[in-house]
């Protein structure tokens, strides 16, 4: 890097967030000037627009509801071909970071910075000039056999790597610095780089190095000798390890970013990773990218973590997904690390330009709902804005010399398209972001209640992005995790606790500690698992806890040796798996249900001592136990080893044989209901209700057996969500409930249908359109069915 780019200090506008000073992160919450706040934003990148077009983005962002904006600053973009760095436009206007940072400023839009140095956004080289890999061709690493890697992703920890990031953040941070909030600029949060690790994961291409290869033969003790890049045979000890190492590496880079950041002045403001890994609108794998990164987080004093996920819509199929993925992040995070998500997908899906696909408006409503309901501090619609991709400025022969491989336009399934012109979701992304900002004071500082159980989070089973193409052994090992892990066979384990109405959080267990025996451990399991993990689960049994084990028995420890902890200590024997065929048609039957199931996959199941098990469920063909419900020392064990359907009766009621039983329950008629609830230290509460399924639902929603909301019921139309408030305090008297979600105090914003609230008051209460009802100490209004109403605020008087 051979030149420094021109520092610009702004100055706030004169608007709400005038007077922000800090921007810190405790108790899980973020707090701006002390107080937690919930920060919405968008993604706009200034580089990809006009300079004349970056009020307009701006006002836009605003105008739905967003206090902050987010955007790239993308290394590939603001060098110049003699290395030098303008960052303040006296090149091309596009390079004007500084007078972007001014407009938001003069907007009172925070600023989330994402400097790379990669910064993916479908930029060349993920972000990174030309120049870095020309004058230094060994920081492209090699892979399995030699093989160079089949992406641009570069050796984290290359000494030449390292020098280069160092001078492109010598020339970004102190611009940064200069704005930070503390200082009365806008920047209130650097990201450092984006999605580490993940180009080599989706290529099975781990770093290979030759100084890759001599760090891990240091760090692994010579475990492995020089086979490492050729493995023969069957090798999950060696493959374990590297994924293992690799995770080293990236924390090592991490702290290696903060420090370069620290060093030019960035300090005072949090610092953000961004974790990768949805994919084919699932968030099977997500896990993945928390288990490559979280080691590099986790217990770092102001540094979170951030969501990055693209599911398209949100339905019956991955809603749990989503939730699983939010519980999974939270798992890992410390005591003062919020949720965030930083790539919050807010587009129609038509990301190839070719109507493959579109999604429906509703799914930025459902998803920006649930991440606020499971305490999401931060989110970050993603891509906001689209724009144009300017030229580079050296030709490079690959088919149109843009900075980006979508062509000349970009973004063009963004809320806001390329030219200006509002898509398809930006009215619903508009709703929702005034919907949350409606309850945003509660949300900031509220807390996602929960029922008597956790999900067990294994990082390890989520180790598994490398194979060696010559090791089927390994291959099969990553198969049954891929099957069995974090969500049970068939994600039916996750599925049907959501959508029975349980709320939960995740527990990791490989953090080490005793684990809360007023919670249910429920743990979807594969063969393998790590010896340590088994004794950990096994002593909570036997000491009194409760466990609901899906998938099968494990058998084996993370170098494939045998390992049996658990089976032994919950008194079973597992057989071998039974699978499905065209031709065979493994079923079950369970006495408590009304008709034998076929299922995927059984694992037989014979316990050692018959009288401390209750089988529930058998394979109809052999007789051979696959469900069972065992005593263990002073606790309990209920073992599922089939992928049983997702009946959500028959879950729930294993769930009760262990004491666990949902607070929220309701009579809608078809399922696809998502219910959760948040509460803050005053008692105030938001119900959060979401309807997934297709089909409109009216129901009567409970609490612990009590009707909610005075058992008034609820029209959720298909698709659609509600935060209805509980025991809201106002200035004069209490809301007791609303069918209507809050648009501010003492403001309601109407449904149309099944419009009522109560209030206690010893003041009198009125509201345009209501029908009054008083009785004692509390007021009911009712609002006549209307559906032309829908949207149209209210505001309640008390006097």
């Amino acid at each position: 890097m051979r030149g420094k780019a021109r520092t610009g200090i702004l100055r706030r506008g004169r608007g709400h967030m005038t007077d922000v000073r800090s921007v810190r992160l405790s108790r899980r919450r973020i707090l701006v000037d002390g107080r937690p706040e919930l920060v919405m934003s968008g993604e706009v990148h200034y580089f990809r627009l006009r300079r004349h077009d970056w009020a307009n983005r701006l006002d836009r962002l605003a105008e739905i509801g967003c206090t902050a904006v987010a955007t790239y600053m993308p290394w590939l973009v603001h060098e110049l071909p003699d290395g030098a760095v303008d960052l303040a436009g006296r090149t091309a206007e596009h390079r004007d970071l500084v007078s972007f940072l001014r407009l938001a400023a003069e907007r009172d839009l925070l600023v989330i910075a994402r400097p790379g140095p990669f910064v993916m956004a479908e930029l060349k080289n993920e972000g990174i000039p030309y120049r870095v890999y020309d004058e230094h061709p060994e920081v492209h690493p090699v892979g399995w056999d030699g093989a160079p890697a089949p992406t641009r992703t570069i050796d984290y920890l290359s000494p030449a790597f390292l020098d280069e990031v160092s001078g492109w953040y010598a020339a970004i941070m102190p611009v940064l610095a200069a704005n930070l909030v503390t200082r009365g600029g806008p920047v209130a949060a650097v990201q450092l780089d984006n999605e580490i690790g993940m180009l080599s994961w989706v290529s099975n291409s781990p770093d290979l190095t030759d100084v890759v290869l001599a760090d891990f033969a240091a760090w692994s003790g010579g475990r492995h000798g020089p086979g490492v890049r050729s493995p023969t045979g069957s090798a999950p000890a060696l493959h374990h390890d590297l994924g293992d190492y690799h995770r080293d590496r990236y924390a090592r880079y991490i702290d290696f970013l903060r420090k370069q950041a620290e060093s030019h002045g960035v300090c005072g403001v949090p610092f953000l990773i961004n974790i990768h890994g949805t994919g084919g609108g699932r968030g099977r794998t997500y896990p993945i990218g928390i288990s490559q990164l979280y080691r590099g987080y986790r217990g770092k004093p102001q540094m979170t973590s951030g969501s990055d996920h693209y599911l398209g819509d949100l339905t019956v199929q991955n809603v749990a997904d989503l939730y699983v993925g939010n519980a999974f992040m939270a798992a890992v995070h410390d005591a003062d690390q919020p949720l965030t998500s930083l790539e919050f997908e807010a587009g129609s899906g038509d990301y190839g330009e070719d109507l493959a696909q579109q999604v429906p408006p509703s799914a930025v409503d459902l998803k920006t709902r649930l991440c606020v309901a499971q305490g999401n501090r931060l989110i970050n619609y993603y891509l906001f804005a689209g724009g144009v991709n300017p030229p580079l400025d050296l030709p490079s022969g690959d088919g149109n010399d843009r900075i980006a491989f979508t062509g000349e336009r970009h973004g063009f399934a963004a809320p806001i398209g390329p030219e200006g012109v509002p898509g398809m979701t930006y009215q619903a992304t508009r709703e929702v972001t005034q919907a949350v900002r409606g309850s945003a004071h509660l949300l900031a500082d509220m807390d996602e209640e929960h029922d008597g159980l956790a999900l067990a989070f294994v990082p390890d089973h989520y180790l598994t992005e490398y194979c060696h193409p010559g090791d089927a052994e390994r291959a099969a090992v990553v198969a049954d995790l891929e099957r069995f892990r974090g969500m049970g066979p068939r994600d039916i384990l996750a599925r049907a606790l959501l959508l029975s109405g349980f709320s939960f959080p995740a527990i990791d267990l490989q953090e080490p500690g005793e684990l809360d025996r007023a919670r249910v451990l429920v743990l979807a399991s594969a063969s393998t698992l790590a010896a340590g993990v088994q004794r950990r689960v096994a002593d909570h049994v036997l000491a009194g806890g409760r466990l609901l084990l899906a998938g099968v028995l494990p058998v084996r420890d993370v170098d494939g040796t045998p390992c049996t902890i658990l089976a032994d200590a919950l008194g079973l024997r597992a057989g071998p798996l039974v699978e499905g065929t065209a031709q065979h048609f493994p079923s079950v039957r369970c006495p408590a249900e009304p008709a034998e199931v076929r299922v995927g996959v059984l694992q037989p199941l014979t316990p050692t001592d018959p009288d401390r098990a209750d089988v529930f469920a058998r394979d109809v063909t052999t007789g051979h136990a696959v469900g069972a419900e065992v005593r263990a020392g002073s606790g309990r064990a209920v073992v599922l080893t089939c992928d049983y359907p997702c009946h959500l009766d028959f879950w729930t009621a294993l769930l009760a044989r262990l004491g666990a039983r949902p607070r929220h329950t309701h009579d809608g008629p078809f399922p696809g209901i998502v219910v959760t609830s948040t509460l803050d230290a005053a008692g105030q509460r938001l119900l959060h209700v979401l309807n997934v399924s297709p089909a409109d639902q009216s129901l009567v929603m409970h609490r612990d057996g009590t009707p909610l909301l005075d058992g008034h019921r609820l029209h959720l139309p298909a698709r659609s969500g509600l935060m209805l408030p509980l025991a809201v305090r106002l200035a004069h008297g209490v809301l007791a409930w609303s069918t209507c979600e809050a648009a501010g105090p003492l403001l309601l914003r109407r449904r149309g249908i099944g419009d009522a609230a109560a209030i206690d008051t010893d003041l009198s209460v009125s509201a345009d359109g209501a029908v009054i009802q008083t009785d004692g100490h509390r007021t009911l209004l009712r609002w006549p069915d209307d559906p032309a109403a829908r949207g149209r605020t209210v505001r309640v008087l008390l006097r």
